[in-house]
């Protein structure tokens, strides 16, 4: 099975890969939640320019960021044919007796630009570093060490079980059968389902006494050390400073 591209961009050498991972986490977390709650579209669409300076800066490949950016534009898309019809505003179209309010496109607006703003700036965030620093990244910022197991567990196994699923489902095809939206297909697609949570559970339990009998802590070692450099304190001051101005420019701006 072909996985997607995980951290085939990490290793590249730019000043955000080279953000030292704990500084990176907390000023591109607090832009994001900077961005989404700007409630100016221009403002917001100064942001969305921004994340996207910061993704030439990363030197990403503009394919690679564009073909996850535009699946949440067009999750998204939708709300500019929805909310227009149905957020009341200053009238600008009238057809057939539906009318289309200003208000609502440029609501609509807004929250498809924080959104992809918001993601541009994860993607940049999880693509220019490995995983495993990322982990430990946040083990180092003190998150309950539960929630970082769980994430990378997941991350480490959801591709075992996908796997699993594809051999299941092709043998399954190979006998024959074939989905449809009757009683006995959903019924067999449930049992599969059913069979793969059950090896997920298996799995997991194995997986876990393997690991605890092999010294297991619950702590990530490896073998980069963290170190924050001057490099790094400017450039998140940078960050936190802009996250910052953008709500006083805000309140500046709407007065």
């Amino acid at each position: 099975m072909e996985y997607p591209e995980i951290d085939a961009y990490a290793s590249m050498d730019s000043p955000i890969h080279r953000f030292d991972p704990r500084a990176k986490i907390v000023s591109f977390t607090l832009l994001i939640f900077s961005f989404v709650f700007v409630n100016e579209i221009r403002i917001a669409l100064l942001g969305f320019l921004f994340s996207f300076l910061i993704l030439l800066i990363s030197r990403l490949p503009l394919a690679f960021a564009l073909k996850r950016i535009r699946m949440v534009f067009f999750f998204l898309f939708p709300l500019l044919l929805v909310m227009p019809l149905t957020v009341e505003g200053r009238e600008v179209l009238n057809i057939t007796g539906i009318s289309v309010s200003f208000d609502g496109l440029i609501f609509a607006s807004l929250i498809i630009i924080r959104a992809l703003a918001a993601v541009t700036l994860a993607l940049i965030m999880l693509a220019t570093t490995r995983f495993d620093i990322t982990i430990k990244a946040l083990y180092a910022l003190k998150v309950p060490g539960t929630l970082v197991q769980m994430l990378m567990f997941t991350y480490r196994y959801i591709f075992v079980i996908t796997d699993e699923f594809s051999r299941m489902w092709e043998s399954m095809e190979c006998k024959g059968f074939r989905l449809k939206a009757n009683y006995h297909g959903l019924s067999i697609f449930g049992n599969i389902l059913g069979m793969i949570i059950i090896k997920s559970y298996d799995r997991t339990r194995r997986v876990y006494e393997s690991m605890v009998a092999k010294g297991y802590s619950g702590k990530p070692n490896t073998l980069v050390h963290l170190h924050m450099s001057t490099k790094d304190y400017v450039l998140s001051t940078c960050m936190v400073g802009i996250a910052i101005f953008v709500h006083v420019y805000q309140l500046m701006f709407t007065v």
